[in-house]
């Protein structure tokens, strides 16, 4: 039987690739329902071509627009159809916040999460991974160091063999920069990522090496893990994405070109591996493979990361928000590269969690007045 797919963001990077991988496995999967933003015109094309029952649309998209079985919109319309009854597989992968309460049903409701959404599990990894244990439910990650920690997990081991995890970081365009000319680095240097095509958010995140520090945070989670058991590298090649080191000093790792079909494939087929039209990794012409460790003046953003990580609670919802609106003002001119995690320590500075335990409402909190701090902020830096 096929596999039935819901695809959460499926006009965006990572859902376009996905639709990819189902052209190319067109027997193993059937797509029964999509989400997208406003991008209509997109979304009418992948209805006209998948045929799902069920699409939903953005807030402030007409759902009149797309012709299909059935339209709806918004928050309500996400979660049906991350909660749709014929689909096997929820592949999340929008960006923002807005996903972790559909995954969190989707999750409630038996459903495989494939996840590329890293603020779900960075704001609510706690919540999302504690109801999947709970409920006997797979979390397969998208990510390419996830994936990749995940399929080096698969080598047979005791939990207790696991010495450490490392995320692999190619160090964007700036890992050669002296920390002294970033104040002035450009949105354009900022946004020439050296391996991957990304969108803006992310590129300059890999600029800051705050997406590897947001990725520090959901390998704590999704690999149960303490933080002092994960390390990052600087490798400018990107083909290891991750290692593995046990107990007895043996290391693997998970080589591959930098394509995020091969992790989505992996997520949807596990555990089988059919072929793909990827390219093949050629060791012979790789050359040299380089790895050095992240240079903590040139990157902070790193060990921000970090320490909201571990100070737990609403910390991680508030380093993901304040980065999100520090990391639109830079693109919108209004402020310095360096600025961006100048503004999100300053923000974590101030923060008070909530008393008592996690939970969506105290995460949607945190989330909304980080980002009226982090405004104000910008505000006042512009004055």
């Amino acid at each position: 039987m096929r596999q039935r797919l819901a695809i959460l963001g499926s006009t965006g990077s990572i859902g376009r690739q996905t639709l990819g991988v189902v052209d190319h496995l067109p027997d193993r999967f059937e797509v029964v329902a999509l989400a997208a933003g406003h991008n209509a015109e997109l979304l009418q094309e992948q209805v006209d071509r998948y045929r799902p029952r069920l699409v939903s649309v953005a807030d402030g998209c007409d759902p009149r627009t797309i012709q299909a079985p059935e339209v709806l919109s918004g928050a309500e319309g996400l979660e049906a159809v991350a909660t749709m009854p014929e689909a096997d597989i929820v592949v999340v992968a929008t960006s923002g916040h807005s996903a972790i309460r559909p995954t969190l049903e989707a999750i409630r409701r038996g459903k495989t999460i494939a996840l590329a959404n890293k603020e779900a599990i960075v704001c609510a990894g706690e919540i999302l991974v504690g109801e999947a244990r709970r409920r006997g439910v797979e979390i397969r990650p998208v990510d390419s160091e996830h994936s990749a920690v995940w399929q080096c997990l698969s080598v047979r081991h005791q939990e207790s063999e696991v010495d450490r995890v490392t995320l692999t970081a190619s160090g964007g365009p700036f890992r050669d920069t002296p920390a002294a000319e970033l104040a002035t680095v450009t949105v354009e240097q900022a946004m020439a990522h050296p391996t991957w095509r990304m969108g803006s958010k992310v590129t300059v995140d890999s600029a800051t090496l705050m997406n590897k520090g947001l990725e520090v945070i959901e390998a704590h989670w999704l690999f149960d893990l303490p933080y002092e058991r994960i390390d990052t590298v600087i490798h400018p090649q990107s083909i290891v994405h991750a290692l593995v080191s046990f107990a007895d000093g043996s290391v693997v790792a998970h080589l591959a070109v930098p394509d995020m079909r091969l992790p989505i494939q992996y997520a949807l087929t596990y555990p089988e591996r059919p072929p793909a039209p990827h390219l093949r990794l050629d060791i012979a012409a790789l050359g040299r493979l380089e790895f050095s460790p992240p240079d903590p003046e040139r990157f902070p953003a790193l060990e921000l990361a970090r320490a909201a990580g571990e100070a737990g609670s609403t910390y991680p919802t508030v380093l993901s928000s304040a980065d999100e609106v520090a990391v639109a003002a830079f693109i919108a001119g209004r402020l310095g590269f360096t600025g961006i995690v100048d503004v999100v320590r300053a923000v974590l500075d101030r923060h008070q969690p909530a008393p008592g335990p996690l939970t969506l409402e105290a995460i949607a909190e945190a989330d909304a007045w980080a980002r009226r701090e982090a405004e104000t902020l910008i505000a006042a830096t512009a004055r």
